[in-house]
């Protein structure tokens, strides 16, 4: 049995349409406290771990902005749910803001949280990761610790989660399509083999 308890947070409406295929593409400029308060991709392959505390339906196209769940707590739930693992295949920088909006269509963004993603600590780069996600061959439901919270990107899950029996979101074919249509605006990208 093969398991990890490496885990990328994002929040859980971004998550959601990950597991759903309906993206495979993630924005990234690292959190408060990520190592240097720079983003680096730290695994390669890890669990997804959504989170409550930021999500902003005014920052979500309207499709996404109707789906964020509102927690009692404000913060996060008691529970975390985690159903689904991840391959990183590709980090991309971006500054070009052209670029950005040639990607529009294959993320849950809006403009504006774009736009202001950018322009956030404008010296660093901002970067776009591809995501291969497959689904566990079960949810987990772990509590929620306080080490798991702030504005960081990687946590270490306290128990490790079985990632054998892991099924693709989208097939093979499909996901290569994707990932190439996004490629084609950048010149030279990282990939992940």
């Amino acid at each position: 049995m093969e398991t990890t308890t490496a885990a990328l947070k994002e929040w859980n409406v971004a998550v959601n349409a990950l597991e759903n295929g309906n993206t495979i593409m993630l924005l990234r400029k690292g959190g408060i406290r990520e190592q240097g308060n720079n983003f680096t991709v730290v695994h390669k392959q890890v669990l997804l771990y959504p989170t409550f505390e930021h999500q902003q339906p005014n920052l979500l196209k309207p499709q996404y902005a109707k789906q964020v769940e509102i927690v009692d707590s404000g913060w996060h739930p008691e529970k975390i749910k985690i159903s689904s693992f991840a391959e990183i295949t590709n980090v991309l920088p971006v500054s070009d803001p052209s670029i950005l909006n040639n990607l529009f269509a294959y993320h849950i963004w809006n403009e504006k949280f774009v736009s202001d993603r950018l322009k956030w600590k404008p010296q660093q780069r901002l970067y776009i990761l591809l995501l291969r996600t497959y689904k566990l061959s079960q949810v987990y439901e772990i509590f929620y610790h306080p080490k798991y919270g702030g504005c960081r990107s990687w946590i270490n899950l306290a128990k490790p989660i079985n990632i054998t029996d892991l099924v693709p979101v989208l097939n093979d074919d499909t996901y290569r399509n994707r990932s190439a249509e996004i490629c084609q605006f950048f010149t030279p990208y990282i990939t992940f083999d």
